[in-house]
């Protein structure tokens, strides 16, 4: 399958290009690359490139969602009939004078029509936030979450109606869903096709709905769901979870639910990709003469040799003490900064010690007595 060309690119607009501005581009190319209109081999590729784009870059939602993700992770969330749902068509090609319900039909399918039942065919799909510790990203663990979504009915199976009842095809579409509209020009005739208004597009007549779900075929219902999250993950990472997302009547595909995991901050350290920041306060003395000191880890601790003269700011790195490798091998380091901890109490002989040093160094400092004994 050829690489897919950037939405942009196909409809020769800027990544800042209004809405309306959208749409006009599109009116234009839709006019040149119309199969009734232009016969040329390469037309009807054409026009289904320059749908597509429209169909995402029109809504806001889709466009936002494509700006981030590419078409890689676009085409995970989107199935072809999702692109084209909800976009503006009918205006488009009623201005133009051309039918658009039978082109889209015959070009990406019946689902893709003008609103028919077909574009339920596959459900919603669902966000969830979950607040994790950082020992459990380093560890991974499983979570149980509750979450509101459509399921079937259970009393009617998904189908809408009263154990019991019938359901009659409805007469006026033949359970097609949607009637073709005849439109004549001084040029020619056009043919629109539309949701049909007895049935509103299901192509079925329910004639005693359901007493749970009062014909929908769906209920709300809270549903528990097992949550793996892999070691290693990272915050904002978002987990798909195929086929939980809501579901939809008359055995149509349920989405997905997407799980947004949120990495808590840390009482001691600070996560820096795979590897893990942690500040060591140390005494003067220790910092001049060099100590060997008791670090945490995520695992418990560890000993780290500080060298004689270690400055303010220095690191020292502890390899294999971080975060493990999301999905891959190994761990990142724990990088220690030294810091330097200032007394705010003193004794007499610690004052008598610290005056002798400075004297013995050359460094002036203050005769009073700014500490408590």
């Amino acid at each position: 399958m050829p690489e897919k060309r950037d939405y942009y690119e196909v409809l020769g607009i800027e990544k800042t290009a209004s809405k309306d501005e959208i749409k006009d581009v599109y009116r234009k190319l839709a006019m040149k690359y119309h199969p009734d209109r232009n016969k040329a081999p390469e037309a009807e590729d054409k026009f289904k490139e320059i749908s597509e784009a429209y169909a995402v870059l029109s809504d806001d939602n889709k466009r936002r969602q494509y700006d981030t993700l590419g078409h890689a992770g676009f085409d995970q969330r989107y199935t072809s009939e999702d692109i084209f749902r909800g976009a503006d068509f009918s205006s488009i090609f009623r201005d133009i004078g051309f039918g658009f319900g039978d082109i889209f039909e015959s070009l990406f399918g019946g689902g893709f029509g003008g609103g028919f039942r077909e574009r339920s065919s596959r459900g919603q799909d669902l966000a969830y936030n979950i607040k994790i510790t950082l020992n459990e990203a380093s560890t991974g663990t499983e979570k149980k979450i509750r979450i509101p979504r459509t399921e079937k009915c259970e009393v009617c199976n998904g189908t809408g109606a009263n154990p019991g009842s019938s359901i009659k095809t409805c007469p006026t579409c033949n359970g097609e869903g949607k009637i073709k509209h005849m439109r004549k020009s001084s040029f020619a005739t056009f043919v629109q096709v539309i949701p049909c208004r007895t049935c509103k597009g299901e192509g079925k007549i329910i004639e005693k709905p359901c007493y749970k779900c009062h014909g929908s075929g769906l209920v709300q219902k809270r549903r528990e769901i097992s949550v793996k999250i892999p070691k290693g993950i990272d915050e904002g990472y978002q987990l798909r979870l195929k086929g939980q997302g809501e579901m939809v009547a008359n055995g149509g595909t349920p989405g997905d639910l997407y799980v947004i995991v949120h990495v808590e901050p840390h009482e001691l350290f600070m996560r820096d990709g795979d590897d893990l920041w942690y500040v060591l306060l140390i005494g003067y003395p220790q910092a001049v003469l060099g100590t060997e000191a008791t670090v945490p880890t995520l695992e418990g601790s560890t000993k780290v040799k500080i060298n004689a003269g270690t400055q303010i700011g220095d690191t020292f790195r502890v390899r294999g003490k971080g975060m493990p490798r999301f999905r891959g091998y190994g761990k990142g380091d724990l990088l220690i900064r030294v810091g330097v901890s200032i007394p705010t109490k003193i004794s007499k002989n610690e004052r008598k010690i610290l005056e002798q040093l400075a004297e013995e160094t050359g460094q002036e400092v203050n005769q009073k007595k700014r500490f408590k004994f």
